[in-house]
């Protein structure tokens, strides 16, 4: 190990070789090829900007937050969910399963270390991350293999909307918001239409908040169950032996004979099923668990797109004002790879793998990533196998050529 310390910034650097791979990100994602190595007997790191793993579990979502898939669909390879827990595990069961799950692996992340950069060497054939942390150290790791684990929900996203800074009451993101207990009796926008903006507003109505929800653009909006079962399941069933388009119309039919027509309440059904727009879009359908009753019983208000805010007050694009309290912003999560990984071959400029599913998962160089499928914790499960055997096979197919050797001025923080 070289460290290195300038004299005028009083900054220490180091240089560190790491026999596997480095992993950047230590949410289920990173936790979940961690698992697979240790299984295979690969040594790895995790880097973790953050102080904790799942940090955008424990830190950034609301409290009445669970799985809106069944927890067989959830659970992380080798690992499953506790039997007594309930078929929708609660966000503190979640966190407690992801804990559990790291120890049980072994996993121990380097904490507090932010990625600002990862290149490919060409010359040598290595991956450079270099990574920073509060107390002012730099820290360079090399490696062979390079896992993106930072997945689709990074980075918060903020829209630009004319007039919110001018707004002058708390302005939020659903990253912040965690109970509707202090809304009470106040007027929210809530911004955003999907999981979380339809959660939000049910939360805020259960604690007596008068919500409004933004649904700019169409959304389709599904039971999380259809007749005692799991809609994810009966629809992943179906697909076995229908085609996608016809288990699409069997799924929409199935949900406007139980939640009617909800055109009717302001929220307009896109034009393509919500398997197929999911597929080619990305978007996810909302699972209902109780916002639409209260957007049938007026509790929650259904109100078109924002032209403009101004001194506590929103204006629609239809015209209409509302006096409100408070705002937020249920806009979702963008990927944060572009700004500190240095490659633009395998993943493109908005942070994702160019390549469709299923080949998502590896790029050149020994460059993989996993997170990146839009189809939840069932899909970060099966890049993890992929990525690990990958790794895996070569990794011992090197050991078989030649017994591995580090340099006396370096040093192996791998976790193996």
């Amino acid at each position: 190990m070289f460290t290195f310390l300038s004299e005028q910034n009083s900054v220490s650097r180091r240089c560190v070789w790491v026999n596997g791979p480095v992993i950047v990100g230590a949410g289920p994602s990173g936790l979940a090829v961690g698992a697979c190595l240790r299984e295979q007997r690969v040594p790895f790191v995790v880097i973790e900007r953050s102080d904790c793993i799942a940090s955008l579990w424990k830190k950034r979502t609301y409290d009445r937050l669970t799985l809106h898939l069944p927890k067989k669909f959830c659970q992380l390879p080798k690992f499953s969910f506790p039997d007594h827990y309930p078929e929708y595990p609660t966000k503190k069961q979640v966190i407690e399963y992801l804990e559990l799950y790291a120890q049980t692996f072994d996993i121990n992340p380097q904490f507090n270390e932010y990625v600002h950069s990862a290149k490919y060497d060409e010359t040598c054939g290595v991956w450079r991350v270099k990574t920073s942390s509060p107390n002012s150290s730099e820290v360079e790791y090399i490696c062979q293999w390079l896992v993106v684990a930072t997945g689709e929900n990074a980075e918060q996203v903020v829209p630009d909307i004319e007039g919110l800074k001018d707004f002058g009451g708390e302005v939020i993101h659903a990253c912040d918001y965690k109970s509707g207990e202090k809304y009470q009796g106040k007027k929210v926008v809530v911004v955003g239409c999907g999981n979380s903006g339809m959660e939000v507003s049910l939360d805020l109505s259960n604690h007596g908040a008068q919500p409004s929800i933004v649904c700019r653009s169409s959304v389709h909006v599904l039971p999380r169950e259809i007749f005692g079962k799991s809609t994810f399941e009966l629809a992943m069933f179906m697909m076995k032996w229908l085609p996608l388009w016809l288990v699409d119309k069997i799924l929409l039919i199935l949900t406007w004979i139980i939640l009617g027509n909800i055109e009717s309440y302001g929220l307009k059904r896109p034009s393509v099923g919500p398997l197929t727009l999911k597929n080619k879009q990305g978007k996810t359908p909302v699972l209902d668990i109780g916002a639409l009753e209260k957007i049938r019983s007026g509790k929650v208000k259904v109100v078109p797109g924002i032209k403009k805010f101004s001194s506590g007050t929103a204006e629609l694009v239809n015209g209409e004002k509302l006096e409100i309290d408070s705002v937020v912003l249920a806009t979702g999560y963008c990927s944060n790879v572009p700004y500190w990984l240095q490659e633009t071959e395998f993943f493109s400029k908005n942070g994702f793998p160019k390549a469709q599913f299923p080949n998502n998962w590896k790029g050149k160089s020994g460059l993989y990533a996993i997170g990146f499928t839009r189809r939840g914790l069932a899909g970060v499960s099966a890049d993890a196998i992929k990525i690990s055997q990958d790794i895996d096979k070569v990794y011992k197919d090197d050991l078989k050529q030649k017994k591995q050797k580090v340099p006396t001025h370096r040093r192996c923080i791998s976790t193996f």
